[in-house]
């Protein structure tokens, strides 16, 4: 027997100038399900959450929810008929309490004060089956714990329709178990869980079904168990793909990094080595300082120790400006906050690591600035109908593919990249990891952050391991696998 329908959308389109971003899509929703979109980056994915949650008006098309028929929605609306979406990009007040934060914005007694606040949010984790401290400040908490209250303002809004958006993109695996197996239960008391992710691992083992868009259109909707990765590659880019990490058939030069004795306030005597042409990888769970390590030696953060010598010569970097002087660039983990000007051209963006050498006193030459930006824009294959555009326009993938032309741009002999495809589709990383595979033969040195262990393990040279900010061990391409890296990064150190 087929399960209610409670969320429809029927024949919608949107289009914004030069892109059509959804083109005539029709979607069914039941409850007591989960169902999963995929799709390349600019397929139509955030435009399609942004119709469902209010953000943005359809040019055709209407979405039925619970039998009633709606031409729009707004945000307030949505939230009243109990439509939630827990974004990628968290959206909590860091410095207010979690129980503060599941009630922000609802209307409660005036005769309301913080332990009431305090034993209802409990109630709601006690049914989420999540242990959490109710009166601790959410800046406090892990990214995983944040996730969770995330999905309790959600539960606390009576919600019924929850949309999940790249959910585990900051999450560790043990993390991602415990995200899954709370949306599982979810799934038993009928919630209707539209869940939107890159990892296509993740859909096999929660979804029920699952619809593939491209280029804003809808390319078929089906029960998951008919469907496998090849078969949903496929239809995702319109070809079949090999999901297998490029082969790097190049030698390693000399050593161009060095970082020795790095220490801060989340980091203690860690040091590495870099070679040109070489994917050194960082593994670690989250909160182990491996960002931390790079802002160390990047200078984005106060460093209390340790030197750092580039070609063997030592140098000085108290600032990120000082490391792009000296050729470091740094693709960060949060493209939106420390990758990008948002409200800024694409342009502006890819050309911000080289206006020194593109200006003239304090003119830009922007035909040198333009030629720069469309080389890479069309390089790194960047969706876009103009290089005017503000960054802000762009989906998650290209948006990120804007940061990395940044660095090429500028001709790094070192590039730090954090989390380098998270909230990337899989035909966008293969391109990202082609591009640093050829960054590589180039002699460009990489030492690279990841959380997803099958990029960590497939794309690195070596892999070095953190636990607490501590360095547990390093470990050479014949020594590492999943399960060596794993019993470093929880604090069991290599036998010497």
């Amino acid at each position: 027997m087929d399960k209610k329908v409670v969320l429809s959308l029927r024949n919608i389109s949107k289009a914004y100038p030069g892109v059509q971003a959804l083109d005539d899509v029709s979607i069914d929703f039941r409850e007591g399900e989960v169902h999963c979109i995929i799709g390349e980056n600019g397929a139509g994915k955030s435009t399609f959450i942004k119709m469902i949650s209010g953000a943005n008006v359809p040019d055709e098309g209407c979405i039925e929810y619970m039998g009633k028929v709606y031409t729009a929605m707004t945000p307030a609306l949505s939230r009243e008929l109990g439509i939630c979406v827990v974004y990628q990009e968290l959206n909590l007040a860091e410095d207010l309490s979690v129980a503060e934060n599941l009630y922000l914005g609802q209307k409660k007694s005036r005769f309301f004060n913080a332990r009431d606040f305090e034993r209802d949010a409990q109630k709601i984790f006690d049914e989420m089956g999540v242990r959490i401290d109710c009166s601790a400040r959410v800046e406090d908490l892990s990214v995983s714990y944040m996730q969770f209250v995330e999905i309790a303002k959600s539960v606390s809004e009576k919600g019924k329709v929850i949309i999940f958006d790249e959910p585990t993109a900051p999450l560790t695996e043990d993390e991602v178990d415990k995200l899954l197996h709370l949306i599982s239960e979810l799934k038993k008391k009928n919630y209707v869980i539209i869940y939107i992710s890159h990892r296509l691992q993740e859909l096999f083992r929660i979804g029920d079904r699952v619809t593939v868009l491209r280029d804003g259109k809808k390319i078929i909707t089906d029960e998951m168990a008919n469907m496998d990765q090849a078969k949903l590659i496929a239809y995702m880019v319109g070809r079949e793909m090999s999901f297998e990490y490029p082969k790097r058939e190049h030698g390693l030069g000399d050593v161009v990094l060095e970082a020795k004795g790095i220490t801060s306030s989340k980091v203690h005597q860690v040091s590495f080595f870099v070679r040109a042409g070489e994917i050194l990888g960082i593994g670690g769970l989250v909160g182990a300082g491996r960002s931390e390590l790079l802002r160390a030696v990047y200078g984005a953060d106060l460093r209390d120790a340790g030197e750092i010598y580039l070609c063997g010569k030592q140098v000085f970097i108290h600032s990120p400006v000082e490391a792009v002087k000296l050729g470091i660039g740094f693709v960060t983990e949060d493209r939106k906050r420390t990758g990008l000007l948002l409200e800024d051209s694409i342009v502006q963006n890819i050309s911000l690591a080289i206006l020194k050498r593109i200006s003239k006193g304090l003119v830009v030459n922007q035909k040198q600035e333009r030629e720069t930006a469309a080389r890479q824009i069309e390089n790194l294959r960047i969706k876009t109908p103009s290089g005017d555009n503000a960054a802000k326009s762009l989906s998650g993938g290209n948006q990120q593919k804007v940061v990395l032309g940044k660095w090429l741009a500028a001709d790094c002999k070192v590039l730090f990249m954090d989390e380098p495809t998270r909230g990337v589709d899989v035909g966008a990383k293969q391109e990202i990891y082609k591009l640093m595979n050829e960054l590589a033969r180039q002699g460009i040195a990489i030492v690279m952050v990841s959380s997803e262990m099958e990029e960590l393990l497939g794309m690195s040279e070596r892999v070095i391991v953190l636990h607490e900010g501590n360095k547990t061990g390093e470990l050479s391409r014949e020594e590492f696998n999943q399960e060596s890296v794993l019993t470093l990064a929880s604090g069991i150190t290599e036998e010497v």
